[in-house]
């Protein structure tokens, strides 16, 4: 094993990996293979005799926060190689950001205990380096992927037990990725397509681009803050309804420059306690000032409809794009419920391994 381990792999651990540009429509033809876009940490993941070494995107080490998965991958059957791939963390049948973001943290118990209680996936979608210590960088992909699946098939096999180390589908069938869309809505993040043609682009976005999944909610606007300097309205607070609560799940922004005197005072107007009767805007952190937390309540009178990336543990990812006041919908009518969709979970789309 001392041998194996004394001999360098031929990718240093600060290979950057191969990036996405972001588009409004996917690609279509021949020379394109399409990918579901995993909602995790992107990580390669390097193992040479008994090291293991999990990378981020931005070249820092992750291995400490997956001791679970770095236990996994040194239980292939494989001693060498290079895997290019998406740390996500299931909980309930769907893949939980909010689990994910908890990892990254400086306490070892604390680790050990998430990893327990939720251990994470490793989910495979190139290979860099195979079995025998061979880059695959200058390959294609059409070659990168065969020798991903034949590597999934027999050197991860069983000893990557517990359906830990995954394949990630793909397919050369726009039928194909529309069925996905079918079968998990919400759930999918969006769409990857890579030139089957090309070598690995490493920290390029060459031949490689990515579609994230819009969607649309109407939500009650409960509260309001004002921008940094001035008295003009800076973002709406947003809220919907679940079992007869007004909970806070997100804001929105881009209020166009020449409606916000306008919207302002038709905010001002409504100013009324308590704005939320189920979960309020968070209080100071790190990043915002005392004034960046002050808010004002609003009766729940008005509707807007936003559009956005991604929905979990009860909010808006990230901030939302107002599209349109909707004065047609009854506050009311802004529940949960329409974003049940999101429930459905990419994770049906993958083929378990080690089973």
């Amino acid at each position: 094993m001392a041998a194996t381990r004394s001999k360098p792999l031929p990718l240093p651990r600060s290979y950057p990996p191969m990036e996405a540009q972001l588009v409004a429509e996917l690609p279509t033809g021949r020379e394109w293979q399409y990918e579901p876009k995993w909602d995790g940490f992107r990580c390669v993941a390097f193992r040479n005799g008994t090291s293991v070494e999990l990378m981020s995107k931005a070249g820092k080490p992750l291995t400490r926060y997956f001791p679970e998965l770095a236990a996994r991958l040194r239980a292939t059957r494989a001693k060498r190689f290079v895997l290019d791939g998406e740390i996500v963390v299931p909980v309930d049948g769907t893949l939980s950001f909010d689990e994910l973001l908890l990892r990254i943290h400086p306490a070892k118990s604390r680790v050990a205990k998430l990893a327990a209680e939720h251990p994470a996936s490793f989910v495979a979608f190139d290979l860099l380096v195979d079995a025998r210590g061979r880059s695959l960088v200058d390959e294609p992909l059409t070659e990168r992927r065969a020798a991903l699946e034949a590597f999934m098939a027999s050197s991860a096999g069983e000893d990557a037990a517990g359906s830990r180390i995954l394949l990630s589908p793909s397919t050369a069938s726009m039928t194909t990725v529309k069925r996905w869309f079918r079968s998990v809505g919400g759930g999918l993040d969006g769409v990857v397509a890579k030139r089957r043609d090309l070598s690995y682009r490493s920290g390029d976005r060459t031949g490689m681009v990515k579609m994230k999944v819009m969607r649309t909610a109407e939500c009650v606007v409960g509260g309001f803050r004002y921008a940094s300097r001035g008295k003009l309205v800076g973002s709406l607070l947003l809220g919907l309804y679940d079992d007869g609560l007004l909970h806070h799940v997100g804001f929105t922004s881009n209020i166009p420059n020449d409606e916000k005197p306008a919207v302002t005072k038709k905010l001002e107007a409504l100013v009324k306690e308590p704005g939320f009767t189920g979960q309020k805007p968070g209080g100071p952190s790190r990043w915002s000032t005392e004034r960046s937390t002050q808010w004002e309540p609003l009766a729940p009178k008005l509707v807007v409809e936003v559009r956005y990336d991604h929905f979990s543990g009860g909010r808006f990812r990230h901030g939302t794009s107002f599209l349109r006041w909707r004065p047609d919908k009854a506050p009311r009518q802004c529940t949960m419920a329409q974003l049940e969709a999101e429930e459905r979970s990419a994770m049906k789309l993958l083929k378990r391994r080690g089973r």
